[in-house]
């Protein structure tokens, strides 16, 4: 059995490293600027140091000069997002079981090995994405974790696919949604627990997956070990840890958490006019264009009247990223980057230019498109959730 002793142990705690469940020391906490508050860089389990957002539950942000190191997001920089707080801290891998019923002809009850062994393994690379990311910087301000850009990772994942698990369980004639839950639970009686459900066609896709592993190893346990859904192009809260249970059903799941939160405006740019409430909303799903610098920041000093050498990443739902220009005049005028190595339409794609610049303070932009002909918009777009920001985002550098 994987304990929470074992899993502090495993991690190498030292002084300072927090508890599962309990509060973060911050004994060695250093102060991280913010353009939306500070930041404190706290320790957890299996993580390196990571920014708090929240402890009961741990919500942890990845630094954003993590981007800056590659493509692939290291296990120990990868954000944490929990919705309820009593998760788990115990789990025996051999004894864990995903169990499968609801509509379908076949229930199933499955171990992690049977999971390895009973099904052909797939792998992709993907963008997790909180749908909140970024949410700090949304004007006016809105309710809820106040983010940077950091709620977000790439890892290569490895599991099953969905599709197999599902189809090996026959699905039910009527099947309109596949419903999922996880170990973790509220503490309240009265807290809704965390449920989310796809459209049957979607979990059928072939693309969701059922992941044991990330990056080559076993899922981190503040990233849903020993199991967790994978959903590739969208927003994290489809992305359930600690999977336990899947449910097919013949009704629309009514959770909270599919009726009440996670909405967006139901229009083309899930926005409305800043302080405004839709008429009507959907749940959130796909990704849009993102695109940022990661080896500047703001207040950078960079040599005048020369080539500033830039790099980055741009991602998006699952289109494939064709195009990243990058404009020194306030998007006067654009350049286009040489894009990186493809592992993938649901990936991070890195992104390199030598960019001329002149003396004075620049302001930096860039700017992906995607095969479908999405771009970013210029000015940021609002919905009372703080969801989906997506603005050509702004470094201003000092050329001296």
């Amino acid at each position: 059995m994987f304990t929470r002793r074992q899993m502090i142990a495993s991690a190498g705690a030292a002084s300072g490293l927090a508890l599962l469940g309990g509060t973060p020391s911050f004994a060695e906490a250093v102060n991280l600027g913010f353009e939306n508050g500070e930041r404190q860089l706290v320790s957890y389990p299996g993580k390196r140091p990571l920014l708090g957002l929240t402890a009961r539950p741990p919500q942890l942000e990845t630094p954003f000069s993590i981007f800056n190191d590659g493509v692939i997001t290291p296990n120990d920089a990868f954000f944490v997002r929990y919705h309820l707080a009593d998760i788990p801290t115990e789990i025996d891998p051999e004894a864990f079981r995903l169990e499968v019923g609801g509509k379908v002809a076949t229930p199933l009850s499955l171990s992690l090995a049977d999971l390895k062994s009973q099904f052909e393994p797939v792998e992709v690379v993907a963008v997790h994405q909180c749908s909140g990311n970024s949410r700090g910087f949304v004007d006016p301000r809105v309710a809820g974790g106040q983010a940077g850009n950091g709620l977000m990772g790439n890892a290569r994942w490895t599991g099953v696919s969905l599709k197999s698990v599902l189809e090996k369980a026959g699905v039910g004639e009527g099947a309109v949604q596949v419903a999922f839950d996880g170990l973790d639970g509220p503490v309240l009686a009265e807290t809704p627990d965390f449920t989310k459900a796809l459209a049957v066609e979607h979990a059928l896709d072939g693309e969701v997956m059922l992941a044991w592993a990330m990056n080559g190893e076993d899922l981190p346990w503040l990233n849903g070990f020993p199991l967790r859904l994978v959903v590739p192009g969208y927003y994290g809260t489809y992305w359930v840890k600690h999977l336990n249970q899947i449910t097919v059903r013949d009704t629309p799941l009514d959770s909270f958490w599919m009726t009440k939160a996670y909405r967006i405006p139901d229009n083309t740019c899930a926005c409305v006019e800043p302080g405004t409430t839709p008429a009507h909303t959907v749940p959130i799903a796909r990704f849009n264009v993102r695109s940022f610098i990661t080896n500047k920041v703001n207040g950078d000093v960079v040599a005048a009247n020369a080539p500033l050498a830039l790099r980055g990443i741009a991602f998006d739902g699952g289109y494939g990223i064709t195009d990243v220009s990058l404009s020194a005049d306030g998007g006067a005028t654009w350049t286009r980057a040489k894009l990186g190595e493809d592992l993938g339409k649901y990936s991070f794609r890195e992104w390199t230019l030598d960019l001329p610049v002149a003396s004075g303070d620049i302001a930096l932009m860039v700017r992906a498109s995607n095969r479908i002909g999405q771009t970013q918009p210029m000015e940021a777009l609002w919905n009372p959730a703080g969801y989906m920001r997506n603005v050509v985002e702004t470094t201003h550098v000092k050329a001296a």
